[in-house]
């Protein structure tokens, strides 16, 4: 069933590193020339210390409106009881300066242009067979993720269902 839900959508073309770095130049580790805070419409919880919330995130000043916009509209959509029953609020990241895991290439998260959600549940190496967001309670939420210019690793790579990554550029 959940290989199924993976495979009717239309693959994308992703951007590479390559691209990144030309439309944004080089990340820094600190990314303070293109790092912005923003306040989130519902708080999010620590995946790693589930007790403390947050209300903020650091993301790219680029990405402020359309990561603004989907949360919102995942709020709107889903409602905040139902997003915490699902776990959408755990937060895994979004501003990190590192290289992807396992090669050389910096990791979109190293400009803050992508957010990790419900990372426990739904890890690197995980496809839509055991991920969680492979379920289809999930695709309205990866649906607004596409509709606001990110792409899912999940639905497009079929692993690390966890990331959602700004590519409308």
């Amino acid at each position: 069933l959940f290989l199924i839900f993976s495979q009717k959508i239309k693959k994308k073309k992703m951007k590479t590193t390559k691209d990144f770095i030309k439309k944004y130049g080089l990340p820094t580790e600190t990314g303070k020339l293109y790092l912005k805070t923003i306040p989130t419409p519902f708080p999010l919880r620590l995946a790693w210390d589930k007790t403390r919330k947050i209300n903020n995130i650091t993301c790219h000043k680029d990405i402020v409106v359309p990561l603004t916009n989907v949360l919102n509209e995942i709020l709107k959509v889903y409602g905040y009881e139902k997003i915490v029953s699902l776990g959408i609020d755990l937060y895994g990241g979004c501003f990190n300066f590192r290289k992807m895991r396992g090669g050389s290439d910096y990791s979109v998260h190293s400009w803050g242009l992508a957010i990790d959600l419900d990372p426990e549940r739904n890890q690197l190496k995980e496809t839509s067979k055991t991920a969680r967001f492979a379920r289809p309670e999930y695709k309205k939420m990866i649906d607004i993720f596409y509709k606001h210019g990110f792409v899912s690793l999940g639905r497009e790579k079929n692993y690390d269902w966890m990331h959602f990554q700004y590519e409308n550029f």
